[in-house]
């Protein structure tokens, strides 16, 4: 069976997409989070400019253009439909790390206060910068990691009050 998804362009053009699709894109990783595409004989630079794993969103620069893309799976889709709200009831406390990465920037210390999408840290992985945003607004509790760390998978990084 055909994985499909969908993707929101500047919050106004949507495209479904099936996997299969995929393949019909030819595109070569020129240096970490810029790529060199070929689709239908047309030649295109891209460069992952921001990527949030967590809400499923990038911003993503084009041939000099910038968009924000929002990807749903049909998992996403179907939750959506049925009228539920991922995590909606559940307050964050802590950040986790979703991969094992360096630590290339933490933005915060103990104590300080932070607004909902504030900028927390900045964790390298796969060769990608991920920008981690506070998902509410908060005072920070503890940091367990600093600029230069390696962190594992599930690692604690950040906890609120």
């Amino acid at each position: 069976m055909d994985k499909s998804y969908k993707l929101t362009v500047n919050n106004t053009n949507i495209y479904d997409r099936k996997a299969s699709e995929d393949s019909t894109i030819d595109a070569v990783e020129v240096s970490p989070s810029k790529f060199h595409i070929l689709k239908n004989n047309q030649a295109y630079s891209a460069e992952i400019v921001e990527a949030d794993f967590i809400n499923k969103t990038y911003t993503v620069k084009v041939n000099g253009n910038t968009y924000e893309v929002a990807i749903e799976n049909a998992l996403d889709l179907l939750i959506k439909e049925l009228g539920f709200l991922v995590g909606g009831s559940k307050q964050i406390n802590e950040i986790k790390a979703p991969m094992p990465g360096l630590i290339l920037e933490m933005s915060v210390s103990v104590g300080q206060e932070v607004q909902e999408n504030d900028c927390l840290l900045i964790l390298e992985a796969m060769k990608m910068e991920n920008s981690f945003l506070s998902p509410r607004a908060g005072i920070i509790k503890s940091i367990s990691a600093k600029k230069g760390d390696a962190v594992e998978k599930g690692q604690l990084l950040i906890e609120f009050e």
